[in-house]
């Protein structure tokens, strides 16, 4: 399994090592090279998620769309992670559920989601927490935490455990913005504001809502 994810890296041009090892501990993934590659880094006027503005826009619908990025990608969260111990990895819908699912393959334990019913997070589809159970939160993006801490929420209404958080990107500007171990594949420092500071809108610039939250109301 290791050589096969080594062969995909080398074909990518994400792999810096002769020494291939250990793939996932050598960590050589490029993610802001992939993030170029895959067309994933948008520039504009952007309404994140949060609420936030931002000039940026990380589209991770293109970083994963290729099977092999996931799994790598997935694989090389999971090493991150894996001294948490999760029995169980719970991504929030949307952003979370691809990455979510190929950590949890990687880490050989079952995957449920959160969404939102009616505005409020919750946890439907017959998926169940066990009381006591450690669950690790996986997202692709952290900005505000807000979805991921929803989560939390629900998570701690069925009884789980919160033992960890993860996720591809942290925007949050916070090396952890949790309240529990938090491992990022990368940090990004990207520029966002306030909708009443925000100086595109001012200029009139039009501004789009690519998050799953926003984007019914900008269709």
């Amino acid at each position: 399994m290791r050589s096969s994810a080594t062969s995909i890296l080398r074909v990518a041009g994400l792999w810096s090592r002769d020494d291939s090892s250990d793939i996932l501990a050598s960590m050589a993934l490029d993610v802001l090279s992939l993030l170029n590659k895959t067309g994933a880094l948008l520039q504009g006027h952007f309404r994140l998620s949060s609420g936030l503005h931002s000039p940026n826009y990380v589209q991770c619908a293109l970083l994963l769309q290729q099977p092999r990025n996931a799994k790598a990608l997935g694989e090389a969260l999971a090493n991150r992670i894996k001294t948490m111990r999760g029995e169980k990895v719970v991504a929030p819908a949307l952003g979370g559920l691809v990455i979510g699912y190929v950590v949890a393959e990687a880490l050989d334990v079952p995957m449920v989601f959160t969404e939102r019913k009616d505005g409020e997070m919750t946890l439907r589809r017959g998926f169940r927490i066990a009381q006591g159970e450690r669950v690790v939160i996986v997202e692709d993006v952290v900005t505000t935490g807000k979805s991921t801490r929803e989560t939390a929420k629900v998570i701690a209404s069925h009884g789980g455990l919160v033992f960890g958080f993860a996720s591809i990107l942290n925007r949050s500007g916070k090396a952890n913005p949790f309240d529990a171990p938090y491992e990022s594949l990368l940090e990004m420092a990207l520029e966002t504001w306030e909708e009443s500071d925000c100086p595109l809108c001012r200029s009139g610039v039009e501004i789009h809502s690519p998050g799953s939250r926003y984007s019914a109301k900008s269709a």
